[in-house]
């Protein structure tokens, strides 16, 4: 029998979906599941891009330039605009998800072999779309004692080589939520400038900032515009995650010339999502009035409730919808496990992402798992009471 490919060997299972046998067999069994583990939200999809698809009347499903449609893209570069962010139609291209944004442009920014820095704990698919591409991934590990900010520059630049193409990061940071301060991204600019890299900012969740804070975008950064790469996608912003729309957008023509080509081969963005995303744009601000509002109470019901018990801890993100907690446990993969397989209270449990899965570095991330607070309050509240017996009687407790 043939054998398959290197690729395909060394592409990694998702962390994320891998305790997902164990959920199915818990609920099989007649256990209330609480999914923190993946970043679903359960927030409403804005009308406007629903009735979109409702009132469609297309006769033909026809395909879309490939870079998206034109209507699309001049509205996307209208809305970065009011958000001040200085793009035009020309510095976009509409994507298959912002997985398939950021695959892209790796790819056509990166060589084989070449190596990208990303600070971890980092969104775990950015290791299979390195493999994809046929990149190293070198960490540089953020500490959840200082909340994950931006590891120091010094050891940031301690990893840079011949091999360095790109530093990645997202903001705010899925899976800590933690958003990076302007001042932060300017130590990133100046080491791009430096050492003339790429540097590519995942900003799918830039509506989701708490307690004040402003995001901050890279496209704003002066003087290294041809370096910068921004990805966006509709699925976060819009609740629209089964929406496969995303972007890509740079001021790198030459780039976004070479991303084209890789539209091209698979021919375009789908048609109907589109036209979904488009009608999205229309989302009056006091949806995401109302959203970020729930998520702040989300936030504080998550990481309140897990300070509070004995042994956790949790900083308190100012972006997205993560958080990455420390539990007082032997290994974090073990308690995933056994919430699932041998814990109930009063019939429920909990499903997290172990964060191992979530660092490059062997070792990394043993008694921390990564909690999306994307359920309603009262069932948040419920997970945090199920966790709390759980460590009482979980055998591999340290505290």
């Amino acid at each position: 029998m043939p054998k398959i490919a290197i690729k395909g060997q060394e592409m990694p299972a998702s962390p994320i979906r891998k305790l997902v046998p164990y959920a199915e067999t818990a609920k099989k069994a007649g256990k209330i599941v609480y999914h923190l583990n993946i970043g679903q939200p359960d927030i409403q999809t804005p009308d406007v891009a629903l009735q979109a698809i409702k009132n469609l009347d297309h006769k033909v499903l026809e395909y879309s330039h490939s870079a998206g449609f034109e209507s699309y893209r001049n509205k996307l570069a209208i809305s970065y605009q009011k958000q001040g962010i200085p793009v035009d139609a020309a510095d976009i291209i509409v994507t298959t998800g912002g997985s398939e944004a950021l695959i892209f442009g790796l790819m056509s920014a990166c060589n084989p072999g070449d190596e990208v820095i990303i600070p971890e704990p980092f969104y775990a698919n950015y290791n299979g779309f390195a493999v994809m591409a046929g990149l190293k991934v070198v960490p540089v590990t953020s500490s959840i004692e200082v909340g994950f900010a931006l590891p120091p520059v010094a050891e940031i630049e301690a990893k840079i080589t011949s091999k360095t193409k790109a530093i990645i990061i997202c903001n705010p940071g899925n899976p800590t939520g933690y958003l990076y301060a302007q001042s932060e991204l300017e130590q990133l600019k100046a080491i791009v400038q430096k050492h003339d890299l790429f540097l590519f900012a995942d900003e799918v969740y830039r509506e989701f900032c708490y307690d004040g804070a402003q995001p901050f975008s890279v496209m704003n950064l002066k003087g290294i515009e041809q370096n910068v790469i921004m990805i966006d996608s509709v699925s976060k912003r819009y609740s629209m995650c089964g929406a496969r729309i995303g972007a890509i957008i740079s001021k790198n023509h030459e780039l976004m010339a070479a991303v084209l080509k890789f539209g091209q081969a698979r021919l375009s963005p789908p048609t109907v999502d589109q036209i979904a995303a488009e009608a999205a744009l229309e989302t009056p601000q006091s949806y995401f009035d109302e959203v970020v509002s729930e998520y702040v109470a989300r936030r504080n019901i998550m990481v309140d409730g897990l300070n509070s018990i004995p042994g956790v801890f949790c900083p308190k993100p100012s972006g997205a919808f993560y958080c990455v907690a420390k539990f007082p446990v032997d290994n974090a993969e073990k308690f995933c496990q056994w919430l699932l397989e041998d814990f109930a209270y009063e019939g429920q449990t909990v499903m997290m992402a172990p964060a191992n899965g979530f660092y490059a570095t062997p070792g990394a991330g043993l008694q921390e798992a990564r909690i999306a607070y994307v359920l309603d309050q009262a069932h948040l509240k419920a997970a945090v009471e199920c966790l709390r017996h759980a460590l009482e009687q979980y055998p591999g407790t340290t505290r």
